[in-house]
């Protein structure tokens, strides 16, 4: 999750879903089985009585998207109390398996508030290799609050939201009419989600999506869940294993999310890892010809900061009308930050804005938000993303917190740290409190759990996949020593086979690969 102060808003690159880096680095080829429409029966585990009719349902798969699948589930919406009657839809998305099934992979493509869904349909090839996909019908489904699912609407009409994210607060940074302003601005977007999802805002939690994964595997016929996760996908995970030890087939996260840190400290952890891969952009940049830097890595990167102040003080006009300020200019430099693979549109992006034009840092703002070019958005990852964040996060924070952890961002990180200050203002009208503590998960009992942590991943740091597979009772760490956000699937040889060996013949390997 990312702060940034352009209208306060949680800008949070860590949402990115996988699927939007594959927009950016064009078409997948996918490999989609033709199928016939089927039903999922249930394992018949014995449950609660008012968790039957959830446990016990059946699904029914029909042709679609092409030649894959789709069910729908149903869910309660608070698990505290399954018999009040109210319930919401999970979206399912499946490509069964092509050869020797072994039973169902589910598939969590990060966010909070990224569609597996689409995840799935889009980028099926990205997500998973044809390895698993002979052996596992690969499933994707939108968390509670997401996409396809019963979901948090805040807005109906979208130039609403293009104010959330895009004005610009008229007074000074950091001044005490700034932080008002983004404050209310904060406020009013939790009392439109509240108006326009009612009840479901408040019960958007991980802990009850990890439930519903619980209920997802039982209807799949599934006796143990089997589960692949990006990013925050794997803080999903991770609770899971700590709800359900018992449970656990095989799960492998990818990117890992520290479930002890706090907010401030992930924050702080970003904005160290962000800069990092912009100075791994620069050290890059500097051996082509057609770089808009020059210099040291240390010069240029003063320079984008000097980018960033410029924009602050006379943003620029893009031609929809739209101003540039630092801080969609911020979400415009992250963005290609997550895949090395991206990084000429950096150098695409300093050269237009050079040059005093604004259309393409938006085209990669527009791009990360889902926002069309007719002004409308694809889904509501943004809005999901907020409202889950506020109840896994607490909130405490004063205008005298807020400076200390602004000043302690500046010095960690001097070019980004600025950019993500103030955030703590977010949730701190949310309608409803968050009362998840973060602590370590141990997941005690669990079986093996496979942890990849990619060296100078700026998203979800490489000591962040350190202390989770130290938390872990039973975490297997994997390092690939490399750039950019997850490892399966988009790095090597060694980190593939080490996790479809892992999901397909059940080997945890003996010590750290060190892909």
């Amino acid at each position: 999750m990312i702060h940034q102060h352009g209208r306060g808003v949680r800008a949070a690159l860590a949402a990115v879903s996988l699927a939007l880096l594959v927009s950016l680095s064009g078409c997948v080829s996918l490999f989609l089985p033709p199928a016939p429409s089927t039903t999922s029966v249930p394992t018949g585990e014995k449950v609660a009585a008012d968790l039957e009719p959830f446990y016990g349902q059946t699904l029914h798969w029909s042709k679609c998207e092409g030649t894959f699948q789709c069910a729908t589930a149903m869910a309660p919406m608070d698990w505290s109390d399954p018999s009040r009657g109210k319930s919401i839809h999970l979206a399912l998305i499946r490509a069964t398996a092509t050869g020797n099934r072994l039973g169902s992979l589910l598939v969590n493509p990060g966010g909070p508030g990224g569609s597996g869904y689409d995840f799935i349909r889009d980028s099926l090839s990205y997500a998973v290799d044809s390895k698993l996909n002979d052996h596992f019908d690969i499933v994707g489904f939108d968390p509670r609050g997401v996409n396809k699912s019963s979901a948090v609407k805040c807005y109906n009409d979208p130039s609403e939201m293009d104010s959330f994210l895009f004005d610009i607060p008229p007074d000074p940074v950091a001044s005490d009419a700034w932080i008002d302003d983004i404050e209310k601005s904060n406020a009013d977007f939790g009392a439109a989600c509240l108006k326009y999802t009612g009840e479901l805002l408040g019960f958007v939690d991980t802990v009850s999506a990890a439930r519903d994964l619980d209920m997802l595997r039982a209807v799949l016929g599934d006796k143990k869940l089997n589960y692949l996760g990006y990013s925050y996908g794997t803080f999903l995970g991770a609770t899971y294993a700590d709800l359900f030890p018992k449970k656990t087939g095989r799960l492998v996260l990818d990117g890992a999310v520290d479930p002890a840190t706090t907010d401030f400290e992930v924050t702080e952890t970003q904005a160290v890892g962000f800069e990092n891969a912009a100075r791994a952009y620069l050290k890059d940049c500097f051996t082509g010809s057609d770089c808009p830097f020059s210099g040291t890595v240390d010069s240029a990167m003063a320079r984008i900061r000097a980018i960033l102040d410029r924009l602050d003080a006379s943003p620029l006009r893009a031609s929809d009308g739209r101003m540039l300020g630092s801080a969609v200019m911020f979400t415009a430099i992250i963005l290609p930050l997550y895949s090395e693979s991206n990084w000429p549109y950096l150098s695409d992006l300093f050269t237009d804005v050079l040059q005093g034009n604004a259309d393409y840092a938006f085209q990669l703002a527009d791009a990360y938000y889902g926002r069309n070019s007719d002004g409308t958005y694809e889904d509501n990852s943004t809005e999901a993303f907020i409202a889950i964040n506020c109840l896994d996060y607490q909130s405490v924070s004063t205008r005298a917190t807020l400076r200390a952890e602004a000043a302690e961002l500046a010095k960690a990180a001097p070019t980004f740290g600025p950019q993500m200050s103030y955030g703590g203002t977010s949730c701190d009208q949310w309608p409803f409190k968050s009362t998840r503590v973060r602590a370590p998960i141990a997941a005690a009992g669990s079986a093996p759990i496979l942890v990849v942590g990619t060296t100078n991943d700026p998203a979800t740091p490489y000591q962040w996949a350190v202390n989770l597979a130290n938390e872990l009772e039973n975490g297997h760490l994997v390092t690939y020593h490399g750039e950019g956000h997850t490892a399966y699937n988009k790095s090597n040889s060694c980190v593939n086979r080490t996790v479809d060996d892992f999901f397909v013949n059940g080997t945890v390997p003996g010590a750290d690969p060190n892909c």
